[in-house]
């Protein structure tokens, strides 16, 4: 994690990192203010803070109340030498709680993260750089052996080349990438979380059998979602980008829709408009690109290939972000590489879908094909000594698709957790579905997937292909586990070079009639994109017309402008709230593309409080009141939030009330809420106060830190594609 310092007044200072700010100064005695703890106390709380966390965490996953239990720490230093001190934790346990879970909270203290780093004994590099921002791969930690290559199936250069390369593609690029996490919790299965230390948004996992296989793992997936833009989805560019030459990619076209909102005719096949406008209801508007708003230029399209015969087809952008997501995205060595990941995901998650959707039995793996790859047990075995059965699933559906499946029950919860992985060799496929099973989790992390249900509907739904996609927590149905399965085991094998993979599994395309496009990427090394229509898609297709991510355009310019608006532009934009049929609970974040920091008001913001702030300004406090009690039942806001809106409620009664005066009540108010709370809760309603909480800010974004770092980490990516293309 990069902590970036910025030195203040007098001896305080500043840590700033993520989304938060850390103020440090030092005691009077040693010339400081005493404004705030000194480096060393932020050192000593963070044990006693990771220690209660790992606490917490063990009592959270066994339902056990963490009332009653206290724990302290004391540093007693050595009079001799005071750089050498014990940390006495002491944990004070109610008699109520088992011996067993006596024991298991003192354990879980043994995990704490800080603790650990300590007694390892972290190294400490200090050194000078021209430009930290400059400084790019500092804390990626790979050390580049060149008298060892290590090659994995599927990979046509050694690990060490392939992670130096892609190290390299970052580090032209100017951004920074650091290492947040290492997982290895079993044997031959390491995970790990990378991202943009100048715009932690920009992030990716990565998983494989060594710890070199998952940073290249990790370093492709982000080498392809910066190719592709992933990183960028839904969110608001800013107006230079979306005033420049090209808002995307250089080769991107723009076309106007028809005088009647007709969709141009420049854009996608007959193929595809039988899939996407299949009643012709379809419109130019719906198509209109997220990223930039720019309703008056029309709908920026992205070339692909039509794989059956070469032609250029235009897709939409806006189609594309809405109901793809990432799938069919890669980075490779080669375009052949890259299209092989790309078409064994897509087939991975077909498979997937076809499986949970249809409540599908498939064959277990017998034992003796398992015992072929003696890696893959030893992780299987390293799960179920830690109490997880593990069941090893041939999901290619008799032998059609390059696909299997690992599946582990956790009896702790009765939840349990189907991975998938796909690759024209059985071994890697193997492979990946035992990797992506444990990829980024702890052994905590796997008490909160699903139980199994009987429930059809509960399976087929929509919604829980997107949870399987986006993190594999969806629900599956117990017919998944009937001894009658629908199919016969079969050792497959679709493996060869890459260029017969890449071929085989278009075929296999081909005999399902399916149509495949194909854009290729080299500006940031080698990446493509493959989309499938009808096939490929995570979100329904209906979601163009009724659940199109640029509805923010209806909201975003008045949102952000909130504190310039006029009475008559509020009313008409809490009218249009009102009117949409939005769900109260979306988060502003999600409804106009906006990355806000999570720790404000701002970050917090959903629809229904929006609707609040706005009746109250209006000074229509009966539709508020009938809100505010909304918002009071169901709300995950700050305690601080809920406290306000709790004494609005109550202030509110009492406005609404002819018998009542709010003189009568405003000592018990403030005694209960504050102040503080009780001035901005009066000043709400009288109109003094608006938007309480919400800082202003405009179409500049100023003030909006987390969104400008996003969009220079984009600056950064257009600045090099325009740089190739001139």
């Amino acid at each position: 994690m990069e902590i970036k310092v910025n030195f203040l007044d007098n001896l305080r200072i500043e840590a700033k990192f993520d989304d938060f700010s850390v103020i440090a100064d030092q005691p009077i005695r040693y010339k400081g203010d005493g404004s705030a703890p000194s480096p060393f106390d932020y050192f000593l709380a963070s044990s006693a803070l990771c220690a209660a966390y790992f606490i917490k965490v063990y009592c959270n996953s066994r339902d056990i109340s963490t009332e009653g239990i206290r724990l302290s720490q004391n540093n007693i230093v050595d009079p001799e030498d005071r750089y050498n001190q014990i940390f006495q934790i002491q944990v004070e346990i109610p008699e109520h709680i088992s011996d067993k879970d006596r024991q298991g909270i003192l354990r879980s203290v043994e995990r704490c993260t800080v603790k650990k780093v300590i007694q390892t004994g972290p190294e400490f590099k200090i050194e000078t750089v021209e430009n930290l921002d400059q400084d790019a791969q500092a804390m990626l930690m790979v050390d580049a052996d060149e008298d060892h290559s290590t090659f994995i199936l599927g990979k046509d250069l050694p690990l060490e080349q392939t992670i130096a390369n892609m190290t390299e593609i970052l580090a032209g690029l100017g951004m920074k990438i650091e290492i947040a996490s290492w997982r290895n919790i079993v044997p031959h299965v390491w995970s790990l979380h990378i991202r943009d230390a100048a715009s932690p948004m920009c992030f990716t996992n990565g998983k494989g059998a060594t710890k070199e296989s998952a940073l290249c793992s990790a370093l492709g997936e982000f080498i392809e979602r910066l190719n592709c833009n992933f990183f960028y989805n839904d969110q608001y560019l800013g107006q230079e980008i979306a005033n420049s030459d090209f808002v995307h990619y250089p080769n991107e076209k723009w076309f106007k829709p028809g005088p009647n909102d007709e969709l141009p005719t420049e854009i996608l096949d007959e193929y595809c408009l039988d899939i996407y406008d299949p009643e012709g209801e379809l419109r130019g508007s719906h198509l209109i690109d997220t990223n930039s708003g720019n309703v008056e230029r029309g709908i920026v399209s992205i070339p692909y290939t039509r794989h059956s015969d070469g032609e250029t087809v235009y897709f939409p952008s806006n189609l594309v972000e809405n109901l793809f997501l990432s799938n069919g995205m890669s980075a490779g060595n080669n375009f052949e590489e890259a299209k092989v990941q790309c078409l064994s995901e897509i087939f991975e998650r077909a498979v997937k879908r076809e499986i949970i959707e249809q409540e599908l039995v498939l064959p277990d793996v017998p034992e003796s094909v398992l015992a072929k790859y003696p890696s893959i047990v030893e992780g299987i075995k390293g799960l179920e000594e830690q109490g997880f059965p593990v069941v090893v699933k041939d999901a290619s559906l008799g032998g059609r698709f390059p696909v299997m499946c690992v599946t582990l029950m956790n009896p702790k919860t009765g939840g349990v957790f189907a991975s998938f992985g796909a690759h024209p060799s059985l071994e890697v496929a193997l492979e990946r579905s035992l990797t992506e099973l444990l990829q980024g989790r702890s052994f905590e992390g796997l008490n909160d997937v699903q139980k199994p249900t009987f429930n059809s509907m509960a399976v087929s739904e929509p919604e829980n292909f997107v949870e399987h996609f986006i993190d594999s927590t969806g629900v599956i149905s117990w017919r998944f586990f009937s001894a009658k399965h629908d199919f016969e085991f079969v050792e497959w094998d679709f493996s060869g070079s890459n260029e017969q993979e890449c071929a085989t599994l278009f075929g296999i395309l081909e005999t399902l009639g399916k149509e495949a496009y194909v854009a290729e990427f080299t500006g940031l090394g080698t990446a493509c994109r493959i989309l499938v229509p009808d096939y490929s898609e995570v979100y329904p297709v209906e979601d163009l017309i009724w659940d199109n991510t640029n509805k923010a355009l209806n909201y975003r310019e008045d949102i952000l402008n909130i504190h310039k608006l006029s009475d008559e532009q509020l009313a008409d934009l809490v009218e249009r709230l009102e009117e949409s049929q939005l769900d109260n609970y979306i988060d502003i974040i999600t409804l106009i593309g906006i990355e806000f920091d999570e720790n404000t008001v701002w970050g917090q913001l959903t629809i229904l409080e929006l609707k609040i702030l706005i009746y109250l300004a209006l000074g229509e406090i009966e539709e508020a009141i009938e809100l505010v009690g909304e918002f009071l039942q169901y709300n995950d806001n700050t305690v601080e939030r809920g406290l306000f809106y709790q004494a609005m409620h109550a202030t509110l009664e009492v406005a609404l009330n002819d018998d009542l005066e709010i003189e009568d009540y405003l000592t018990a108010f403030t005694r209960m809420y504050g102040e503080e709370v009780i001035n901005n809760v009066i000043g709400s309603i009288n109109g003094d106060v608006k938007f309480y909480g919400l800082t202003p800010t405009s179409m500049a974004l100023e003030g909006l830190d987390k969104h400008q770092r996003l969009i220079e980490s984009y600056k950064k990516l257009h600045k090099m594609r325009a740089s190739l293309a001139s």
